[in-house]
């Protein structure tokens, strides 16, 4: 069956650990879009989430560092952050071993995936999910991509796992859902952190709207540690999910530049199988205009 649920959102901590530092009608603009976005998926009826995120030293080190990690265990266990910090409880989120299985057999036809069945879920899975599915009920498989250590999948190639990925969940019975979270430019950890580049993060969602390969996949790393930081290089997530949803008519239910968040808050969901629902109130979510 063909995925009846893709999106794109930002997973940093700030989301949910330092929520009310940011002013009143940010957070009003970006909750409601995550909400709708909630409203969306529920209604899509899927049977396990697929939820495409950056390694940050989680699972990975130096010493073994895959470009692309599958996570097929039973079940996951996340955050690893401290509660205080995340403001998310643990939990053991259920895993699709089946399912998970059969996408790295799938995507054995041109990647050579790694595969674990002890992959631990940190913010870069938990906050979306906390936000998409608080109850961790549904089951999930996480794909890890390398978005630290040189040397990175380029975005082309990350372009390629979304495609592939799209192919192998069309052979499957379950109603499938794809969320690629990460990004956009952020300087996490540095001086700099609270920085934004909103005109390159525009940029990439209407690069990805556009289902823009070319462009979107022309971006070197350089160009992204020079435009959007250290961070900017988890847009291969977002590249994953223009990839799997190419052709597909999309909504920026939010673009909102929160520092206190240290990212530019973008919720954007793809309208494929038939699962694109009404908007939310306009007066709820910006259109998504760079602010003047």
């Amino acid at each position: 069956m063909p995925i009846v649920f893709a999106a794109a959102a930002n997973h940093a901590p700030g989301i949910t650990g330092r929520r009310d530092n940011a002013f009143p009608e940010q957070r009003e603009v970006f909750f409601a879009a995550y909400a709708e976005l909630r409203a969306r998926l529920e209604r899509a009826r899927l049977d396990a989430l697929i939820v495409v995120t950056a390694e940050h030293w989680t699972n990975f080190f130096l010493s073994n560092m895959p470009a692309f990690c599958v996570g097929l265990g039973e079940s996951h266990v996340g955050p690893v952050e401290d509660e205080p910090f995340l403001k998310i409880p643990q939990a053991r989120v259920p895993g699709a071993p089946v399912l998970a299985r059969s996408v790295v057999d799938a995507l054995g036809e041109a990647f050579d995936v790694a595969f674990s069945e002890e992959l631990k879920l940190d913010h870069g899975a938990m906050v979306p999910l906390h936000l998409l599915v608080p109850s961790m009920a549904m089951p999930v498989v996480p794909i890890i991509i390398n978005c630290l250590a040189q040397p990175m999948p380029r975005l082309g190639r990350c372009w390629q796992l979304g495609q592939a990925l799209r192919a192998a969940c069309a052979t499957r019975p379950e109603r499938i859902g794809l969320v690629c979270a990460g990004g956009l430019s952020h300087w996490p950890a540095t001086p700099r952190s609270g920085k934004l580049n909103v005109e390159w993060d525009r940029a990439i969602v209407d690069a990805l709207l556009a289902h823009d390969r070319q462009r979107l996949c022309a971006i070197s790393d350089e160009e992204i540690v020079r435009d959007a930081g250290p961070g900017g290089h988890e847009i291969r997530a977002w590249a994953v999910l223009a990839g799997a949803t190419d052709g597909e008519d999309g909504e920026v239910l939010c673009f909102e530049p929160i520092p206190a968040y240290a990212v530019t808050g973008a919720v954007v969901d793809m309208h494929v199988g038939g699962a694109g629902a009404v908007a939310a109130p306009a007066d709820r979510l910006r259109d998504g205009s760079l602010p003047t």
